[in-house]
Order: C-alpha cells, then structure tokens, then sequence
C-alpha cells in the first residue's frame, strides 16, 4: 500500500483526502466540491483508480471573478494496493465528498491437515483379546 500512500502524498495542496482500510476493503475519501455523479468519471483497470471530474461553478448574477483558486477540472490517477479487487468497486458521490470503496482479495489460503494414520501395532482395538499365560 505504500505506492498509494506515496500517491497520494504527490497530489495537489487543494486535493483534500483520507484513507482508510479494514479487514475487508480500503476506503478513499476525496473532497469534490462542485463534482456530481453526472459530471464523474471513474474507472478501475489494471490496478489502477482514475478519477475525472468537472467541477460545477455557479458565478453568481452580476459577479465576475477577481481570483479563482478552485480548479474546474479534478483529474486524479492512483495506483491500487496489491490486495484490492477491483471488481466490484463501490462509488458515491453525497454534497461534494467522493468515497470510492475498494474490497480486499482474500490472501489467506486454509489448508485442512489430516492426522497421520495410526499403525496397527499401536492401535490397541484392533488386536483380538488374548489370554495371558499364567
């Protein structure tokens, strides 16, 4: 997960995100203020997450702008830890927060291991009942 963590380390100072994992998924939080589910494009390929947006910007009535910091377009491109699935990738997008929800492939393999069989010799049921010699 590192190449992650560096990935998102490398973007922009107005790109506002929190990761978060569990047992089963990673969970990416971006702050999309302005972006709608309608102006989002996200897909998941070859371990990685790309996230292209535009932002909707009102300019209200008779203002025009003096500075404008926040970018239209948000354009983000990460790399996936090498534990996630991407196939079934969950997105919603609620008043301008992106959480896209990554399940984890499971890594764990469970070997049953069967006892070793017992030999006859050792197996006390087995031999008939003998009288012993007095």
């Amino acid at each position: 997960m590192s190449a992650l963590r560096d990935a998102l380390g490398d973007l922009s100072d107005d790109v506002f995100f929190d990761l978060l994992e569990s047992d089963d998924a990673y969970l990416l939080v971006i702050d999309v203020a302005g972006v709608t589910a309608d102006s989002l494009d996200l897909t998941v390929e070859n371990g990685r997450l790309s996230v292209d947006a535009q932002r909707e910007k009102d300019l209200p009535g008779e203002y025009q702008y003096v500075e404008e910091n926040r970018p239209l377009f948000v354009d983000i491109e990460l790399p996936l830890p090498e534990d996630a699935s991407d196939d079934t990738v969950s997105v919603e997008v609620k008043r301008g927060v992106l959480e896209v929800t990554v399940p984890r492939r499971a890594t764990e393999t469970t070997i049953d291991v069967e006892p070793p069989a017992r030999a006859r010799s050792e197996d006390a049921d087995d031999e008939p009942d003998r009288e012993k010699p007095r």
